[in-house]
């Protein structure tokens, strides 16, 4: 197909830009699985914990009490920490995004299981902060504009919990 084709079937494609949306945009959810069931948990709290206790907002038969939270933090970002046994699709002590070697930073696609329970996070692409401007464009080394910083998101709207960062960087 000729470039005067593609140019002629997609005139208004929008153009990839950064990743920074307005607080807790993108409908971050969980996508819950295990044998038989299957069903979509929206992450609309600053603070989702799972476990079989009545108190937890995802409760889940054969976990531990409390076995995982997720926080979303003042970065806007969505972090899961395990407290009772489980794996990730990341190795957590390699990835050093958080000062425990339980806890990790959630971008679309990341994977966790709990017991017979299996976890997939998703946020629309706009609002995951982790690949700006449409991703990695020639492999992971290759060289990447930088993105703005984030905004500052402790203004009166910013969340429930007035959580806020001053931290500016990408």
């Amino acid at each position: 197909m000729s470039d005067e084709a593609l140019a002629d079937e997609s005139p208004n494609t929008p153009e990839p830009t950064t990743t920074h949306a307005e607080w807790g945009a993108g409908n971050p959810r969980l996508i819950v699985t295990a044998e038989g069931e299957r069903f979509v948990h929206d992450l609309d709290v600053d603070e989702l914990t799972i476990g079989s206790a009545a108190a937890c907002g995802l409760v889940l038969p054969g976990l531990d009490a409390l076995h995982a939270t997720i926080h979303h933090d003042a970065r806007d970002e969505y972090v899961l920490t395990l407290h009772g046994p489980g794996e990730t699709s990341a190795k957590l002590v390699a990835l050093a995004t958080h000062p425990d070697e339980h806890s990790q930073t959630l971008r679309t696609g990341a994977q966790f299981a709990a017991g017979a329970w299996r976890f997939v996070f998703h946020r629309e692409e706009y609002a995951d902060h982790g690949r700006p401007y449409g991703g990695r464009q020639g492999g992971e080394y290759a060289v990447q504009r930088p993105q703005p910083p984030r905004p500052d998101y402790s203004g009166p709207d910013a969340n429930s919990t007035g959580e806020g960062s001053d931290d500016t960087t990408a």
